[in-house]
């Protein structure tokens, strides 16, 4: 069969259609069969169409009214479950037929669509060609230092242990620190500190209830940092040695295309994205993300935008005093400090700036003046009169912030630079609760989704630029804002300014793009 189909895959002037394609593509790429020409995704298409459920059998129920046969008719279920290998070709054509024949019908009814709501170009430019160079990254994998990770193991197996000890100091006794319902009878019956949110079995401990209450007790601090150390150390300093590929001697994550509300990209089986990046404990996690020695050695190479979502923000407000800053490449973050405390650049100290990132990046996510002291020692009076001071000085930025809103009113969703929608229906919500967090909403997505475009545009960019000049430069990772590659040594320095203005050149704003490159032996030293 291979034999056969072989040409027709391998055919550039023959379009593919598929649906999850790039699972496709590299079942076949270990075959050493390359598809060309892969025009259209069903599965792709429907998550920009904001269809509910992506799969192929849920599509075709809702959008064609056909009810396909379940796969546990064909392989059953339990320890009677077979494999499709055994399943008898007569019954297994029957159903990858189908499967072929409704991923064809429903190409049809998205193209359409997609065209209606403007996001054609997204979806053809954007969408389509960045599923081959995921793929090449999945399949590519990142290099780990197995050793590294086991002396790591044995560090912060310590460092729990110590912990442990300093919080049943700090309460008095032993207790069962991982039990929801013993560490909840701790700090608000013993401790007496103040609940929050209710749970089945009592009063919530979860992570947003700990920040809450940080600076109440000296035990809040040990058990938020007990959590990160034993949570670093399950997900990552001990899971990750068994991911590695016996293969290929490498772990291999997936990059989701179609799971994230913004558009951006999310990794699982492992999650590479939610490696802390601004703590000491993150970073001792990220040095165990190496490139490879010997005779084959290289350098890893991260490529990070600096500051994009201002940078966004600044061109969708199109606010005078944000657009200078950046044109003139100043320090924003003290531009902002100095507008705001009322103060010459000269004077702005490392607290003021940090309570102006705080709220350069907070604007984003709209920010309450309860969130940004939390964030920052100001009191929530001083917060509140520091984001009224920021709205004074940038007073474009709140009327973007408010037609994002009204926008999402009236049309019942935002949108990117480059179309993707959000829908936001809980905008109009008799909750007030709900409908603040669907306002938040409302003004993030425009520029985390844009944000999004771009790294996605730059991956394309950079991909065809690297295949075109016959690098042997790999990119192995996306990471929010970063991208990570694995260069020859001899290649550093010529692919990193190849890579820069590509990343900076992926989309024209009214501020510059700015793309911050650095290289080293091992990822922790690039954070």
């Amino acid at each position: 069969a291979l034999r056969v189909l072989r040409p027709l895959l391998e055919d550039p002037q023959l379009p593919k259609v598929c649906h999850n394609a790039k699972y496709d593509l590299e079942v076949l790429a270990r075959y050493d069969v390359p598809v060309r020409n892969v025009a259209f995704d069903t599965m792709i298409a429907a998550y920009l169409l904001n269809e509910k459920a992506l799969g192929l059998k849920d599509l075709a129920f809702s959008r064609l009214g056909v009810e396909m046969q379940p796969i546990k008719a064909l392989l059953g279920t339990g320890r009677s479950q077979t494999t499709m290998a055994q399943v008898p070709i007569q019954t297994a054509s029957s159903y990858s037929c189908a499967d072929a024949d409704m991923t064809w019908r429903l190409q049809a009814i998205f193209e359409k669509d997609l065209r209606k709501r403007g996001l054609w170009q997204l979806f053809t430019q954007v969408e389509m060609p960045v599923l081959p160079v995921l793929m090449d990254m999945e399949m590519q994998g990142v290099n780990l230092d197995v050793a590294f990770l086991g002396k790591m193991s044995v560090v912060f197996a310590e460092q729990l242990k110590a912990l442990e000890m300093q919080i049943y100091e700090a309460v008095g006794h032993q207790f069962n620190i991982n039990s929801p319902q013993q560490l909840s009878g701790v700090l608000f019956n013993e401790l007496k500190l103040t609940h929050q949110k209710r749970t089945k079995t009592g009063y919530s401990t979860d992570a947003s209830v700990l920040e809450d209450l940080r600076g109440l007790h000296p035990v809040i601090e040990l058990l938020l940092e007990f959590r990160q150390v034993s949570k670093l150390k399950s997900t990552y300093v001990d899971a990750l040695p068994a991911l590695i590929n016996p293969r290929t001697g490498r772990v291999h994550t997936s990059f989701n295309q179609t799971a994230t509300a913004t558009g951006r990209l999310s990794s699982s089986d492992p999650n590479l994205q939610n490696i802390p990046i601004r703590t000491e404990l993150g970073r001792q996690v990220r040095r165990a993300f190496v490139a490879p020695d010997g005779d084959k050695a290289c350098l890893l190479l991260s490529a990070d935008y600096s500051q994009i979502e201002v940078r966004i923000l600044a061109h969708m407000s199109q606010d005078p005093t944000l657009l200078d800053a950046f044109a003139n490449e100043e320090d924003v973050h003290a531009s902002t400090a100095a507008q705001v405390f009322g103060v010459q650049r000269q004077s702005v100290t490392p607290d003021m700036r940090r309570v102006a990132k705080t709220i350069n990046f907070g604007v984003i996510y709209g920010i309450s003046e309860f969130g940004l002291a939390q964030r920052t020692d100001l009191s929530r009076k001083d917060a509140a009169e520091f984001i009224s001071a920021y709205f004074r000085r940038y007073a474009m930025v709140k009327e973007y912030m408010e037609s994002t809103k009204q926008q999402a009113r009236q049309e019942g969703y935002v949108q990117t630079l480059l179309g993707r929608r959000r829908y936001i229906p809980e905008i109009d919500s008799p909750n007030g609760q709900v409908r603040s967090a669907a306002e938040r909403m409302a003004i993030n997505m425009p520029v985390q989704g844009t944000a999004a475009d771009i790294t996605k545009l730059a991956m394309i960019l950079v991909q065809r630029e690297l295949e075109k000049g016959g690098w042997r430069t790999k990119m192995v990772l996306q990471v929010h804002d970063e991208l990570v590659f694995e260069t020859p040594e001899e290649e550093a320095e010529a692919v990193s300014g190849m890579i820069k203005q590509k990343m900076e050149s992926a989309l024209a704003l009214s501020v510059p793009l700015k793309v911050d490159v650095k290289m080293g032996k091992n990822w922790g030293d690039l954070s």
